[in-house]
């Protein structure tokens, strides 16, 4: 039987200063805002857990069809490589799009410097509509070195998973599948949808996955509700 954990507020008594002369009153919130973030590391645990304890997802029956970088067909299992565990991200750089989307481009950045950790555990594709050339001279462009770009053949991935709306325009998508057998199963896709998000907010995960948000939620000004990184400063 796992033992009770102390509670937040005693762990919380541990903290040190940082450096001297805090007010009264900052050290008050400091330290109930230290317990709140020690339940919120809990909360975080409680919910990864129950992630990957989710019952074996459905089985991808229709044979979506791919292009990889040197420009040979391939089917979804085949993008698992040797892992059972795939990260299939969809960003928004459909063949309508003349550069692509800024935040795609943004969180993609941050993950190519863990990619190469990443791809230890498990297969990493990143996917989109436009030719898969046409992906790899952006990458090169970004000097992105590690990641690895496949071109959908057709619309059904992106239709199917509803990424593509009535306009012609794009939505991303993070995926992740588990191979079973000679067959994938779905395991997890983010589903907090814009109909989900809280007054003011734009829809996000939980936790953000973006390191550019982490970081800013940390500051006192936070995110701004009218600012968004762009592809050139």
């Amino acid at each position: 039987m796992t033992e009770p954990l102390p509670s937040a507020r005693d762990l919380a008594a541990h903290r040190k200063p940082a450096f001297p002369g805090e007010s009264e009153a900052y050290a008050q919130a400091r330290q109930a805002l230290l317990v709140e973030e020690i339940e919120f590391r809990r909360h975080m645990t409680r919910l990864t857990a129950q992630r990957q304890a989710l019952p074996p997802g459905p089985v991808i029956e229709k044979d979506y069809r791919f292009l990889d970088e040197q420009g040979f067909e391939t089917g979804l299992v085949n993008l698992f490589g040797e892992h059972d565990t795939l990260v299939a991200y969809f960003w928004m750089f459909g063949p309508q799009r003349n550069r692509p989307c800024p935040m795609c481009t943004n969180w993609l950045g941050a993950v190519n410097g863990n990619a190469a950790d990443i791809k230890q555990r498990v297969a990493l594709k990143i996917i989109g509509r436009s030719p898969v050339e046409r992906q790899f001279l952006f990458a090169q462009e970004r000097q992105w070195r590690d990641l690895d770009f496949v071109q959908t053949v057709g619309d059904d991935y992106a239709r199917d998973l509803g990424l593509i709306n009535d306009d012609g325009t794009e939505n991303p998508a993070l995926v992740v599948f588990r191979r079973d057998g000679d067959e994938v199963r779905l395991f997890w896709k983010s589903e907090m949808r814009m109909e989900m998000a809280d007054p003011g907010q734009d829809p996000r995960d939980a936790p953000d996955i973006a390191p550019l948000w982490s970081i800013l939620d940390l500051t006192p000004d936070g995110r701004a509700p009218d600012w968004y990184p762009r592809l050139r400063y």
